[in-house]
């Protein structure tokens, strides 16, 4: 006999934007979570998933300590375990996704062994941070580790791959904060443009708006309420794949025209997310993923023209400059505590509501 934990239920405490569907609770962004304080010895997770492609993999935190399980089963529930054996005291668990585009997956609820008490859960840190990135922001190829400082991997089949060690997450950890992850690999801001091999090459300007932004997922594309979540900081970390142009030649931000047309959608996003947040502060940024300098000093020009105090871009020491690979851990480390020091630095008084 066991106890089961709906997902519905008082005491589990949701992070980054999720949806009810299919029963459940589903978890398309990279490194979306559920938490969930318990007294018992056995716990265990039960999942609907739906794979695009590459190993299977869910990522979770256990009374701190950082774990996985991989698993191949699809469209059907299944039941994965995350603990047994475990001492007879108070225990906290995150299960998040690891992985971004991969796959998603409907969380149907927990397990625990039949003498186990769920416990109340520790409030959401109050201040609140959204994240719009690509790759990098959503911790794509972390661990492999051999390969700091160096392209990555020639297998890479999502086994590197964990938000957890993203930046993102990290300077969110650091500051004591809430993420909103909405963050994709190989994004770029146009739609066809990029290396995100959605349907049609989905960029920024369809996905920052979405919860569910699989156009193959069951329903498709679904809008996010934003009233839902009011960040105090928006980070956007858009810009690094959006030279490529899939089946052309490669765009030029150096171009004029090509530069104005760029910056004028960029800006549009901008702006559109500002009105739903006009209290917020943001900042525009790259990471560390080897790049032109010349998206950066578009960028730079972008955050100029709004002539807004509370619009502002930031560049890491080593932007652009430090890795032809993704970033690994120690560099994502790197990113997070320059970002931390930042937004450290702008005061309290961002965080008031």
């Amino acid at each position: 006999m066991s106890i089961f934990i709906h997902p519905d239920e008082r005491q589990l405490v949701y992070m980054g934007r999720t949806e009810e569907y299919g029963g459940g609770v589903r978890f398309i962004f990279a490194g979306t979570s559920v938490t969930m304080r318990f007294r018992g010895t056995d716990v265990k997770c039960v999942i609907r998933n739906h794979k695009f492609y590459n190993t299977q993999e869910i990522g979770y935190v256990l009374d701190g300590r950082v774990g996985k399980v991989t698993y191949e089963h699809s469209e059907e529930d299944i039941t994965l375990t995350i603990a047994e054996g475990l001492e007879e005291k108070d225990h906290e668990l995150i299960l998040y996704k690891r992985q971004d585009a991969s796959h998603y997956f409907e969380f149907k609820g927990f397990e625990l062994n039949d003498s186990a008490d769920v416990l109340d859960p520790k409030p959401l840190p109050k201040r609140r941070i959204e994240c719009y990135g690509d790759s990098v922001s959503a911790g794509a190829v972390v661990e492999a580790i051999d390969h700091t400082a160096s392209n990555d991997p020639e297998k890479n089949d999502g086994i590197w791959d964990n938000s957890w060690y993203s930046y993102s997450m990290i300077t969110a950890r650091n500051l004591g904060a809430q993420l909103n992850n909405i963050a994709q690999g190989g994004i770029a801001i146009f739609d066809r443009t990029g290396y995100y091999h959605a349907p049609d090459h989905i960029g920024m300007e369809t996905v920052y708006n979405k919860v569910s932004y699989f156009p193959e997922a069951e329903g498709g594309y679904t809008d996010w309420d934003f009233s839902k979540y009011t960040p105090h900081v928006v980070l956007f970390a858009v810009g690094q794949n959006d030279p490529h142009n899939e089946g052309g030649e490669d765009f030029n931000i150096s171009d004029p025209n090509y530069r104005e047309k760029w910056k004028s959608r960029y800006k549009a996003i901008i702006s559109d997310l500002r009105s739903k947040y006009p209290k917020a502060v943001f900042v525009l940024l790259l990471t560390v993923l080897m790049h032109d300098p010349s998206w950066d000093k578009a960028i730079d020009e972008i955050a100029r023209e709004f002539g807004d105090p509370k619009i502002t871009h930031f560049v890491f020491r080593r932007t652009g400059a430090a890795t032809p690979g993704h970033p690994r851990i120690t560099e994502q480390y790197e990113m997070a505590e320059e970002l931390t020091a930042f937004i450290s630095n702008m005061g309290d008084d961002i965080w008031r509501d």
